[in-house]
Order: C-alpha cells, then sequence, then structure tokens
C-alpha cells in the first residue's frame, strides 16, 4: 500500500513519500519497505500478526527484535505488536550509494525458541541536492585556440540514487561556448565547455556562465558553478595525451610506491613551450590524494598508501599537463583505477541466543544457539562456509543467508558426557582461504532418569546366638540407621 500526501498550493504542492509497507511469507521472512527521512513513530508494519504471534503472548515468550550494526533504528510495540521508526533512518548513511538498501531484523521469541528474519527496505527519496566541487570556477583559454576546443569540467554530486541522482545540465545561453555531457559506460559522465567560434581578446576579454545541474526528483533540486573564462594570448598549442580516458588496474595489497602507470603528453612548440608538467586537476578528492602520486617531470604515477578494495574499488582522477609558456596551455585526461580484490579478510563469526543449560532429555532439532557469519570481501574471497567439531550430537541448520541455528541432532546422557565444546569454524571459499572460529560450551542439565543401583543383587548376614547384630548400611558415604521391623 503507497500512501502519499500533498500539501496546499501554498507549499508549491510538494508530495511526501510517507510509506510503502508489504510483506511476504517465504522462508520465514518478512519484508517491508519504508521511505527514508520517515518521522519518529511512521507505522512500518503489524510484524506480531504478520509472523502468526498473539499479542498476549509477546511479552511471556519474551519477543525481542535484533539488528546488527544497525542500532534502534526501528522498535517494536508490545502492546499492539507493531513495528515502528524510533529514529532517523538516512539512507544515504547507511547504505551509500548502494542500490539495496534493507535492514535486517532478527525477531526471537522463547517458550519455545522461535528466530524469523525480516528485511526492511529503506527507499530513497529526493532529500539531496546536485552540489558541484566549487561555486566558483576560473578557467584560462587562450585566444588562439580554435573551434571545437573542449575544456573539462567536474560535473556535481548527487547522494541520492536512481532518479533522483540523474543529473541534467544547462548552461546560459553563449556565442562563443556551449555545454558537452559523454556517459563512460555509466561508470562516470564527461562535462566538457565547447569553444563554438574563435575568440579576440581584445574584443572580449572575460565570460561569466551559471552552469546548473538539476536532478530527475519531483519535485527536482538543482545546484549551480559560476564559470568565469579568462581570455589569455599566449603560445599556440597546448599538451596533448595520447588518449582522452586511460584505465588500470591495481591489486588491493600492491605494495607503496608500485608505479601505476606512466603518463605521457607531448607538446611540438619548443623550449620552455613545450616543457611539461604534471599534476593532478584540482581540487584533488581526499581519496586520490591519500592513495596516489604523480612525478610533475615523467608522469609517473605511483602508489603512496595501502589501497583497501572494501573502501574504494575504482578512483576517477583527472590528470593536467602544463606547458611552461609565458601564458601556460593545458592538456588533460582522465585515469581511471580499478582496484582488485584479493583475499584480506578472514570470516567473522557471532554466536547469539544461547538457550543453555541443554536439558539431557531434549529432543533433538532443540535450537541451542543462533550463529551468523560474515566476510568483508567479495566474490569467493567473501563466500563462507561453515562447519562444526566432528563426532558431537549438535549440527548446523542454515536459516537465512548467512545464519545459522545450531540444532541438537541427536540424544544427550549427561552420565556419559556432562559438557560439550562445539566449535564453530568459517571459512571463505579464497585462494588460499581464511577462517574464523567460535567455541560454544554447552552444559548438559541432569534429569532424573536413572534408579538407584545396590553394588549386588544379594547380601549374606551371618551372627552368633544370642549376639545382637546391627549391619551397616551406606548411601552416597553416610550409615544409614537399619530398620528391623
Amino acid at each position: 500500500m503507497l500512501l502519499s500526501w500533498q500539501s496546499s498550493p501554498g507549499s508549491q504542492g510538494l508530495l511526501l513519500w510517507l510509506l510503502l509497507a508489504t510483506w511476504e511469507a517465504g522462508s520465514g521472512q518478512l519484508h517491508y519497505t519504508v521511505p527514508e527521512e520517515a518521522k519518529h513513530g511512521t507505522f512500518v508494519g503489524r510484524i506480531a500478526q504478520d509472523l502468526g504471534l498473539e499479542l498476549a503472548e509477546l511479552v511471556p515468550r519474551l519477543f525481542r527484535v535484533a539488528s546488527k550494526d544497525r542500532g534502534d533504528l526501528l522498535e517494536v510495540n508490545l502492546q499492539n505488536g507493531i513495528l515502528f521508526v524510533n529514529s532517523r533512518i538516512d539512507r544515504e548513511a547507511l547504505c551509500g550509494r548502494s542500490e539495496e538498501c534493507s535492514i535486517h531484523l532478527e525477531v526471537i521469541v522463547d517458550r519455545p525458541l522461535q528466530v524469523f528474519h525480516v528485511e526492511v527496505e529503506v527507499r530513497d527519496i529526493n532529500d539531496n541536492p546536485p552540489v558541484f566541487p566549487e561555486t566558483n570556477k576560473s578557467i584560462m583559454v587562450a585566444e588562439s585556440r580554435p573551434p571545437e576546443t573542449r575544456f573539462p569540467l567536474d560535473g556535481a554530486s548527487d547522494a541520492d540514487i536512481g532518479v533522483n541522482s540523474a543529473l541534467t545540465y544547462r548552461l546560459d545561453p553563449s556565442d562563443y561556448f556551449a555545454l558537452d555531457t559523454q556517459n563512460n559506460r555509466g561508470q562516470t559522465s564527461s562535462l566538457s565547455l565547447v569553444l563554438k567560434k574563435s575568440l579576440d581578446r581584445e574584443e572580449i576579454k572575460e565570460h561569466i556562465l551559471l552552469l546548473t545541474a538539476s536532478d530527475g526528483g519531483k519535485p527536482e533540486l538543482s545546484g549551480t558553478v559560476q564559470l568565469l573564462i579568462t581570455i589569455l594570448d599566449v603560445n599556440d598549442n597546448a599538451p596533448e595525451f595520447d588518449r582522452f580516458i586511460y584505465k588500470v588496474r591495481v591489486l588491493e595489497n600492491a605494495r607503496n610506491g608500485t608505479m601505476v602507470i606512466n603518463l605521457n603528453a607531448t607538446d611540438p612548440d619548443e623550449g620552455t613551450n613545450g616543457d611539461i608538467i604534471y599534476s593532478f586537476r584540482r581540487p584533488v578528492s581526499p581519496a586520490v590524494g591519500r592513495a596516489f602520486s604523480i612525478d610533475p617531470k615523467s608522469g609517473e604515477v605511483r602508489m603512496k598508501s595501502q589501497l583497501d578494495f572494501e573502501e574504494n574499488q575504482l578512483y576517477e582522477i583527472p590528470v593536467e599537463a602544463v606547458d611552461k609558456g609565458n601564458v601556460p596551455m593545458t592538456g588533460h585526461c582522465t585515469l581511471l583505477v580499478e582496484v582488485l580484490d584479493v583475499n584480506d579478510n578472514a570470516p567473522e563469526v557471532t554466536i547469539t541466543s544461547l538457550s543453555l543449560p541443554v536439558r539431557e532429555d531434549a529432543q533433538p532439532s532443540t535450537v541451542i544457539a543462533l550463529v551468523s557469519v560474515s566476510d568483508r570481501d567479495s566474490g569467493v574471497n567473501g563466500q563462507v562456509t561453515c562447519s562444526l567439531t566432528p563426532h558431537v550430537p549438535f549440527k548446523l541448520v542454515s536459516t537465512f543467508k548467512n545464519y545459522y541455528s545450531l540444532v541438537l541432532d541427536s540424544a544427550l546422557d549427561r552420565e556419559t558426557t556432562a559438557d560439550y565444546k562445539v566449535v564453530v569454524t568459517a571459512q571463505d571459499g579464497g585462494s588460499p582461504s581464511l577462517w574464523a572460529t567460535a567455541i560454544v560450551s554447552v552444559e548438559v542439565a541432569d534429569v532424573n532418569d536413572n534408579a538407584p543401583a545396590f553394588a549386588q543383587p544379594e547380601y549374606t548376614i551371618v551372627s552368633m546366638a544370642h549376639t545382637h547384630f546391627m549391619p551397616e548400611v551406606t548411601r552416597g558415604g553416610r550409615q544409614i540407621p537399619w530398620n528391623w521391623s
């Protein structure tokens, strides 16, 4: 069910997303949907009813909700069984630019112990406007540059996803400059200012244009940057790279100082007008500045710190080659560095909701504990398998993705074994693989399943006549008075 409100015309018809809540029962899982930034108390779903639980049994059965690393964003009212928004949900803070964003909840009840899995999808709303790296951008253009010359611009970024982050650009009307946008296989967008006709510095010394970026949300949000284009007289050849885009791949465990690529630009001018200085185009992002350096003379790009695939899989680095003429001219290219994953993160094992001690007459399939595993690596390096110590009366049962239940697999006998040290091993699919373990101490509780027994079936007592003999009977090391009656 999708509910939406539209305010009065005085508020310009702002469309508010309040709630999309659906559920589906499949493999013991519920699915709800809620928009980000929903107010405190916003209804998400009738979780108790959807799980088939009576309201009266929520408190006696210790109904509780756990959410790994998600804090108290969502809560359940135990009086009416309703799941509601408890604190501000910011989708961008929660999931970044990931297309999928959800909060995974574990609902646990006791007597008997049951676990349910609930996925709450967080839907994006258009709450972030496009933002340019700078509010004012200075561009130097030599008057000798021919028509169709391109000047790269830094595009805007929008923290939202989907249509809310789909940007369109427009430039103030100009007789000399036009805007051109090209997409690079969906990874990056190349934004350029294109010279439409020859310039004459003596006629016009500078141009001031406003560049606007608008997103695809409804209502749309926009951001602007002012372009100050200064026309210069100088040398007539700018350095040129042999490509507009360079693509390289680097392993995330490559050592500091490793050469990524040797960029090369050429300038047909002579002397200082043909001498080239290489640099990353400003403003340099902090992530690029920390990870890479470029030699201003040779154009060698090298690593200067350890890369981490789990933090950043792709770096887009704008590069400039500037000559040393009296009025410097600049060539441009973009370096795309793809970081390749290596298996550098061991799995993590978490044991929760222990149900101990376990009675020795517990039935097979009784849930002992809940086990979850995770691995920050990707692909096969992040695929985790779980196993138990061999020859124990327990087994692991998969309940949902990387979640398992530790259950009783066969009958227990406390008189034979009073406790177990169960080792849960999680191993990833990397080569070589990494692994981690967690130990679950299971104590077996005694039940009265053994009758008293004498050491021998028959005892013979011989006594002398007129002698009052008192046999001694002991139990558990204590003497018991003899009853002759």
